[in-house]
Formats: structure tokens, C-alpha cells, sequence
């Protein structure tokens, strides 16, 4: 039963992952707008900065460019990368499936049964959302050298051609980020990947099997493919509300490139955090929401609904 639950749900979280690609790279793109434009000291706010002309006059420098959106972002990406540019970093995905979600859709599902009361057959959304957090966690520390990979080799086609770092595979990604900086970068942001992880499998996985059990109990759908979708859709949506701000920091953190003997652009997780908030606004946290949620839903029924077919096919086993 145990193995069984970690090849159901790497299989559906796989397809899933490889599926959402696109909206997952256009999510990250937008996370990392305004980014460059963060001072050096906290205190400068970026409308009183000047600039000095060759005449020697002083004017206030341009504003900054207008935000994208997720429509012109991804035009913007197939006219100067070609569409192919959509599926970068798809590797490193289907690596952190096979890590992340295979570890945390395994556990969950072992803690869920060990929790279910045996005279009920039901648990409560209090070990639902323990069990999450557990999973969560743990699959989050065990897929996070995927999980920085598949950031960066998102993220590298809004680089200045000379600054890229143009990783061929996941595989040569990890292998150049451990000689250039060190195993222990692997693991970098790996709180706020755990934290993240932790939040999304919680919400995710708990919401959908706690709206899956109440549709069916009160009789509105019957157990199929309806109720999965439905099930499903809320629950991304609940997991993308409630995770947005931790993955548009956890994003900045794993992209930030430290130069040899050179200073971070930030301190950590809760300097970051700081920085982007002073800098760009609260509701910079939840940059990248639309295409956060539009992919967030899609993944999630499209999760769910893959996995309930794959546990009927090996419902035998």
C-alpha cells in the first residue's frame, strides 16, 4: 500500500507538472519583475532617485517601465526565444515531481490512512492538514536542488545575453551550481521552499479531499469525473491564495546570482521580503497571482483527476 501510494501520485503529479509548464515559466517571469529595480539601501525610495546629465544638470531619473502581463509576457518570450523558450527548464520539472510530489502525495496518503478512524472510516481536517504539513515538508527538502534548477533555467531568458547561464539539463545545472558555488547552494531558499511546500500540500490536498467528501455527502454530484474537477479547482485555488507571497520570495532567492567574493542582493528569506515590499509595494507579493492561480487550477485537476484514474487502474495491485 505504501510503495503503491508514491508511484500514484508521481505518476499523476508528473503529467501534471509537464502539462502546466508554460504557466508555471510565465508565473516566474513575473515574480522577477521590478526586481533589478530594488536600491542598494532600503532607505532610498526608487521616486526620489535623480540622475545627473552630461551638462551637468540634475533631473529625476525615467520612471520605471510599465508591468507586464501574463498575455504580453509570453508574447514577448515566443517573439524573442521562440516558443520552445515556453518549455525551458521542463526537465528540472518532471526532476521535481519525481522528488517532491512523489515523496509528499506518498506520505500524505500513508499519514491519511494511519490517521483515518477505523470505526468511521473518516478523519478529521485537523489530520488532514497535519498530514500536509508533514508531507509537505519533507518532500520539499528532498526536491529542492530540482526546485532551484527549474527556477533559474526558467528565469535565465530575461537575462542580458552575456549574463546567462544557459544550462543544457537539470543535470548540468546541478553539476555547474555545485562546483561554481558549492553543494550548499542546492538547498538555497530551501526554508521558503519548505515553508511553501508545506502551506500548498495543506491546503491543496486537504481542501480537495475535504470538498470531494462534503459534495458527496450532501448529494450534489456523485463520485466522478464532476466532482473530481470541481474538488480539484477549488483546492488550487485555496493553495495559490494562501502560498503566493512564499513562492514570489522563495523565487527571488533562488535566482539572485552572487558573484565570486561579491555580496548578496539579499541576506535571506525575511530580507528579501523586506527589500521587495519597501521597493515595489505589499501587493508585490502577489505578483505573478493570475498566472499563479491559472496555473494552480489547471495543475490541480488535472493532479487529482489523473490521479483518481491511475488508482483505478491499479486498484489490483
Amino acid at each position: 500500500m505504501g510503495l503503491k501510494a508514491f508511484v500514484e501520485g508521481g505518476v499523476a503529479s508528473i503529467i501534471a507538472g509537464c502539462s502546466t509548464h508554460p504557466l508555471d515559466l510565465l508565473k516566474v517571469r513575473l515574480q522577477l519583475q521590478g526586481e533589478n529595480s530594488i536600491p542598494a539601501q532600503p532607505n532610498l525610495r526608487p521616486a526620489l532617485a535623480f540622475h545627473t546629465t552630461t551638462a551637468g544638470a540634475t533631473i529625476p531619473a525615467p520612471p520605471p517601465p510599465p508591468r507586464a502581463g501574463l498575455i504580453s509576457v509570453g508574447v514577448r518570450i515566443v517573439r524573442t526565444e521562440g516558443v520552445s523558450a515556453l518549455f525551458n527548464g521542463v526537465s528540472a520539472t518532471v526532476l521535481r515531481q519525481t522528488l517532491y510530489s512523489t515523496t509528499r502525495m506518498g506520505i500524505y496518503d500513508i499519514l491519511k490512512t494511519r490517521w483515518t478512524d477505523p470505526n468511521s472510516g473518516s478523519i478529521s481536517l485537523v489530520r488532514k492538514i497535519s498530514a500536509g504539513l508533514i508531507a509537505g515538508g519533507i518532500g520539499a527538502a528532498v526536491g529542492n536542488p530540482a526546485d532551484v534548477a527549474m527556477v533559474r533555467m526558467q528565469a535565465d531568458g530575461r537575462l542580458p545575453i552575456d549574463q546567462r547561464r544557459n544550462y543544457r539539463s537539470v543535470l548540468d545545472a546541478i553539476g555547474r551550481m555545485s562546483k561554481q558555488e558549492g553543494v550548499t547552494s542546492l538547498w538555497r531558499g530551501s526554508s521558503l521552499t519548505i515553508n511553501r511546500a508545506m502551506i500548498v500540500t495543506a491546503s491543496q490536498l486537504a481542501s480537495y479531499d475535504q470538498i470531494k467528501e462534503t459534495i458527496l455527502k450532501k448529494g450534489y454530484m456523485k463520485d466522478g469525473l464532476g466532482t473530481h474537477v470541481t474538488a480539484s479547482f477549488a483546492a488550487g485555488f485555496v493553495a495559490a491564495v494562501a502560498s503566493n507571497p512564499v513562492d514570489v520570495i522563495k523565487t527571488r532567492v533562488m535566482n539572485m546570482k552572487v558573484e565570486e567574493g561579491g555580496k548578496a542582493p539579499y541576506a535571506g528569506a525575511l530580507d528579501c521580503a523586506v527589500k521587495t515590499v519597501r521597493s515595489e509595494g505589499a501587493m508585490a507579493l502577489y505578483k505573478g497571482f493570475v498566472p499563479t492561480i491559472s496555473r494552480q487550477g489547471p495543475f490541480t485537476v488535472v493532479l487529482f483527476v489523473t490521479l483518481e484514474q491511475v488508482r483505478k487502474l491499479l486498484k489490483d495491485f
